[in-house]
């Protein structure tokens, strides 16, 4: 292969050479060894010339994670804000039976699921700068207006559209991410992102508690100002992330040529992210077509249900442990803060031992014992506690094994446009669970919620089903393709590449 930049360019050597070592020769096998982490968390210091890998990838994070990280927590700080409401007087002020709230929730779904898979299209076509602040800007506004709604009609059309405009963010950065970190750098990654949403949780809690006492401020209850608020504020952040969303490396304003050239290299030597790939509707079609692209659908499908329920519901099911409305605020806030420690730490966990599957059984298996818990006791107004309790196990399994099955398609499709469109396919599929679980909590069912808490447990042994299937089906494809050819890894630097179809492509399980 010659050592001519491509369309892209891989750069100069990094060692101060003229050309660019060839691929498969002994010093870039060296190099690339020394390039791979260890783990997200735990990155060998490994200097190549003037580029130190440690100190760039520690730039990159704090360059991309708090930017994507931010517009994250306010997406979910929005979409799960109608909890804290509802127990601040939302229902008695549109006439809202509780049944009618379900629907509301359900009008969310319907509208995030329709819109995934065009948002991460448009994403493809357009660039992240464009289009994530553009998306925030939109919700945020249709946010603002849930605050002004005056009947059940007005609640119900402001929360399908949020359900729509939001719909783009999460499986975007996904892709977005597959764009600037190796394969196993994208897991903890992923990880570290959607623990925003446990952040949000907390958040949540103590905005509520403190907005929640704005009552009597120009209306009578203080609702309509948690969205007001945040709504705004989520407007006024996504306007400043015009300016703070970068694209890819190589127009990042912050990296200087010798670090973009690194960064080229190193994603070239691991994944298809320095390919000048056009968008094609072939490309979309070979993930529409793919079976395990609906599987990793599957997976987040099974737990997408006690996620979105978890954060829904948590309020009122505090609430109807017999605490009030302002301390029930209060209460959510440490289930959520174990949530983030132990999404962040078993995602370590799960890279440094090269094992996902195993993790994500591990949590489910966690979260049920959470669920168990909530159902067994049998007095949950006189023992709270013990409910109390079963959260924490609840929100501690559910969010690490939610994150780990998250990040199956961003270090297992290869193929840029059908990484994006695979990402947006699990969202889809995942948030179907959603639409079903918002119907499950009914006002009359508390405070045991045995159909909602029975669901879940059903739902998270499907995962661990879906978890066991996916680990067999990925390796027995590995083994097979083995024995056909060894593993390439650089696929950046082969101009026959086909995608993850490819034979010499290896799966992570």
């Amino acid at each position: 292969m010659s050592s001519e930049p491509t369309e892209k360019g891989h750069g100069p050597a990094l060692h101060g050479g003229d050309t660019t070592p060839e691929v498969g020769t002994l010093h870039d096998r060296k190099l690339k060894e020394e390039l791979e982490p260890s783990s997200g968390s735990d990155i060998a210091v490994v200097e190549s010339g003037a580029i130190n890998e440690k100190a760039l990838l520690r730039k990159l994070d704090w360059r991309l994670m708090p930017a994507v990280g931010i517009l994250y927590l306010l997406s979910f700080l929005d979409r799960s804000n109608v909890g804290n409401a509802r127990i601040e007087g939302l229902a008695d002020d549109v006439g809202m039976t509780g049944n009618q709230y379900l629907t509301g929730l359900t009008l969310y779904f319907i509208g995030y699921v329709l819109f995934e898979v065009p948002c991460n299209i448009v994403l493809k076509r357009t660039t992240p700068r464009f289009w994530l602040p553009t998306l925030t800007v939109v919700w945020g506004i249709v946010a603002t207006l849930m605050g002004l709604v005056q009947n059940l009609t007005g609640f119900f059309i402001a929360r399908f559209f949020l359900g729509v405009t939001e719909s783009g963010l999460f499986p975007g950065v996904v892709y977005y991410f597959s764009m600037w970190y190796q394969r196993r750098e994208r897991q903890f990654r992923i990880s570290l992102f959607f623990g925003f949403a446990a952040l949000a949780g907390s958040f949540g809690g103590i905005l509520a508690y403190g907005i929640g006492h704005m009552g009597g401020i120009v209306w009578e209850n203080g609702w309509r100002w948690i969205f007001i608020l945040e709504g705004i504020a989520t407007v006024l952040v996504a306007v400043a992330a015009y300016g703070f969303i970068h694209n890819y490396p190589e127009t990042a304003t912050f990296l200087s040529e010798p670090e973009r050239d690194f960064i080229r290299h190193r994603l070239a030597i691991d994944s298809d992210a320095t390919r000048d790939e056009r968008f094609t509707w072939n490309n979309v079609f070979s993930a529409l077509g793919d079976p395990k692209s609906w599987l990793y659908g599957m997976s987040f499908h099974f737990m997408s249900l006690p996620l979105y329920t978890f954060s829904l519901f948590l309020p009122t099911i505090i609430k109807d442990l017999g605490y009030k409305a302002a301390n029930a605020q209060l209460l959510t806030i440490p289930p959520y803060a174990l949530a983030f420690v132990l999404t962040v730490g078993v995602a370590v966990l799960s890279e440094r031992t090269n094992q996902r599957a195993i993790f994500i059984i591990g949590s489910a298996v966690v979260a049920i014992i959470g669920y168990i818990i909530l159902i067994a006791n049998p007095d949950p107004s006189g023992r709270p506690g013990v409910s109390y309790l079963g959260t924490f196990f609840a929100a501690g399994g559910i969010y690490p094994a939610t994150a780990l099955a998250l990040s199956w398609p961003a270090i297992n499709v290869s193929g840029q446009t059908k990484r994006a469109v695979a990402n947006g396919m699990q969202i889809s599929i995942g948030n179907m669970g959603a639409v079903i679980g918002t119907q499950l909590y009914r006002a009359n069912d508390g405070p045991h919620y045995f159909v909602g808490h029975g669901t879940a447990i059903g739902y998270l042994v499907g995962e661990i089903v879906i978890s066991v299937l996916l680990y067999f089906l990925l390796k027995r494809e590995n083994e097979r393709r083995e024995a056909i050819t060894p593993e390439v890894k650089e696929v950046g630097q082969l101009e026959d590449w086909t995608g993850d179809e490819d034979p010499r492509w290896r799966f992570q399980y």
